[in-house]
């Protein structure tokens, strides 16, 4: 395994976002760039801003937040650490949840809390456009036509480029899509959660990207796992982020960390390759 300070995400291939924004397939999610609970600020907003610029630097060009990291704290943070941003730095946020404390996450998909989210997002960030916007969560108590119609209408003013979904499944997708052009889908999923199987799928015939959130989640508790790892002299981690690759040309990992180390860790599975029966056997395990 080659030494993950050397390794750049470009390792990982790229993918054209939505037609017009040419990412590499290895992201960061900047969720965990928070206090406990993904509520108040990090233990340390000083390295907290340091792994933003390490990853830049390793050629991370797609960083995926929330305004409900925080709440507010993630993307005030990516403000501080990388503006003016680099030229090829695409910035997907999200809206469509309250937090009332540490650990809860609400829907509020109605039409005016998204427009507020929306234009919070982009003070925070110090942006004129949100180049993806995606809405966090369907809200059951909002129909998913008025949501995403608020979004479109964002859209139309400019104040988005792209409408991405995340927590969705392939009908709500649809009903989406019916409204406006999706250009990206963020589920969990991982080696040991594959729900979302067919809605990779859909995705990769459709030119979607897929945002797998969890990406990690799992690894340590699958034998098979350590074992590619140690052949490889590679991380179990390494070992996921890799696979995860290589099951879709759709897929654009997005592991989050509040450490240089592990982000330099992370970023690096884009230069592991694994073998064709190491991915299978990796594909059968659960």
């Amino acid at each position: 395994m080659a030494d993950s300070r050397t390794v750049t995400a470009a390792a990982a291939g790229t993918l054209d976002l939505g037609g017009d924004l040419t990412v590499n397939r290895m992201g960061f999610g900047a969720m965990r760039l928070t206090g406990d609970g993904i509520w108040g600020e990090p233990p340390d907003r000083e390295e907290a801003k340091r792994v933003l610029r390490r990853a830049v630097e390793l050629g991370v060009n797609l960083i995926d937040t929330a305004d409900s990291y925080g709440p507010e704290v993630s993307e005030r943070l990516i403000a501080e650490a990388l503006h003016p941003y680099p030229d090829d730095l695409v910035i997907a946020t999200k809206g469509g949840l309250d937090r009332p404390g540490p650990g809860q996450w609400t829907p509020n998909g109605r039409p005016g809390h998204l427009r507020t989210a929306c234009e919070g997002s982009l003070q925070r960030l110090k942006l004129e456009q949100i180049l993806v916007y995606q809405l966090h969560r369907p809200d059951p108590k909002v129909a998913l036509e008025d949501s995403v119609g608020a979004l479109l209408e964002l859209k139309d003013e400019g104040k988005i480029r792209h409408i991405g979904l995340s927590n969705v499944n392939e009908d709500e997708l649809r009903t989406a899509q019916r409204i406006t052009p999706i250009v990206s889908v963020q589920n969990r999923y991982n080696l040991t959660d594959r729900d979302s199987d067919p809605l990779i799928d859909v995705c990769e015939m459709e030119s979607l990207a897929f945002l797998p959130w969890g990406p990690i989640q799992g690894a340590e508790r699958a034998k098979i796992v350590d074992r590619i790892a140690q052949a490889h002299g590679a991380t179990p981690t390494q070992v996921v982020l890799a696979w995860l690759l290589v099951r879709s040309p759709a897929m654009v990992p997005i592991p989050g960390t509040g450490s240089v180390a592990h982000l330099e860790e992370n970023v690096a599975g884009a230069g592991l390759r694994l073998t064709p029966d190491e991915i299978a056997e990796l594909s059968r395990g659960r």
